[in-house]
């Protein structure tokens, strides 16, 4: 999760990693359980329930208590009377439920998504770790893709390395849970990668960048440098198929939005119909046409989510620390 951090700390984190320092460890089922995962952009702790049996999710300013249910595989917890809250957990991955909206796959710290893709620029390169299989497509040979066979995992709380041989090759991709800026698009992804075959070294970005929007419910500071209304409120959520949600000022509002290595674009936007103070309905309006022009997104170095503009006006935003029912 983002959080207001100082910048000398991040670079300590990954220049340890990159450096290619990753601990040997487990990684997957047989690891012991894990307390701590991170959704998206929003951080849960897994505790003991005060009842034996119980399990204890803690997350913004709430705690759930749920109780074990069956399921085929993993471990599976329902909150009592509500079915559509719920918490499933296998190794160091698990999905949360809440109140009907799923979170983003929530991994221990260091852990990635599986499939895990990574590239990179100048040259270009693409690598796609698939449970133990690796697809490479080498630096200046763009049109060959090679199938290796990941031979090990080492991990430790700040990412992971992957080796793989094969085909003459010696192939080792590395990790780093830190925000990562596309040399030539200007994207950010969720992670740091450095790609390393025999010998020859290259950097890239890589992770879904979705993990950098959701989970989170993001409150507007500024709307295109004019802030907002005193006590008013503006949210924006980005939830599962691509779906956008929020309260305008006065009207809930639902809309879609895509994700692109280019940009962000929102789809048509559709909100209540309730009426306000005038100057609430001013500011909606407002706030909704900017959204619905933006086409540049971006997390700045406080952790807050821009959204901007081809005529740069910039809706500004900061990842609430509660929880709205």
């Amino acid at each position: 999760m983002f959080v207001r951090y100082r910048t000398g700390t991040a670079v300590l984190i990954i220049a340890g990693l990159l450096g290619g320092c990753a601990a040997t460890g487990k990684s997957g089922a047989g690891a012991e359980p894990q307390s701590v995962f991170h959704c998206g952009q929003m951080e849960i702790r897994v505790t003991p329930g005060e009842e034996e049996g119980l399990l204890g999710i803690d997350y913004l300013d709430r705690r759930l208590l749920l109780k074990p249910s069956r399921s085929a595989s993993g471990a599976l917890y329902v909150a009592p009377g509500d079915d559509q809250t719920r918490f499933w957990n296998k190794g160091e991955r698990a999905t949360l439920t809440l109140r009907g909206e799923t979170y983003p796959e929530c991994l221990v710290p260091g852990a990635v998504e599986m499939p895990f893709e990574a590239r990179g620029n100048e040259p270009f390169w693409r690598a796609v770790v698939s449970g133990n299989e690796f697809r490479l497509e080498r630096p200046f040979e763009k049109d060959s893709v090679k199938r290796l066979e990941v031979e090990k995992v080492m991990a430790d709380r700040h990412g992971r390395e992957f080796l793989a041989r094969g085909d003459e090759l010696n192939v080792r991709l590395t990790v780093a849970r830190q925000l990562c800026q596309d040399s030539m698009s200007g994207a950010q992804y969720p992670a740091q990668t450095r790609l390393t075959v025999n010998g020859q070294t290259y950097n890239g970005c890589g992770g879904d960048p979705q993990r950098l929007l959701r989970g989170a419910e993001w409150v507007v500071e500024d709307i295109a440098g004019g802030g907002i209304i005193d006590s008013s409120r503006v949210t924006i959520r980005f939830l599962s198929d691509n779906r956008v949600a929020g309260l305008g000022s006065c009207n809930r509002y639902t809309g879609s939005y895509q994700l692109t290595g280019e940009g962000i674009g929102f789809g048509a936007i559709a909100a209540t119909r309730m009426a306000c103070a005038p100057a609430l309905m001013g500011q909606e309006a407002r706030f909704l046409r900017i959204l619905g022009e933006v086409s540049r997104v971006r997390i700045g170095p406080e952790g807050q989510l821009q959204l901007s503009t081809p005529s740069g006006a910039t809706i500004t935003a900061f990842q609430s620390t509660g929880d709205t029912p």
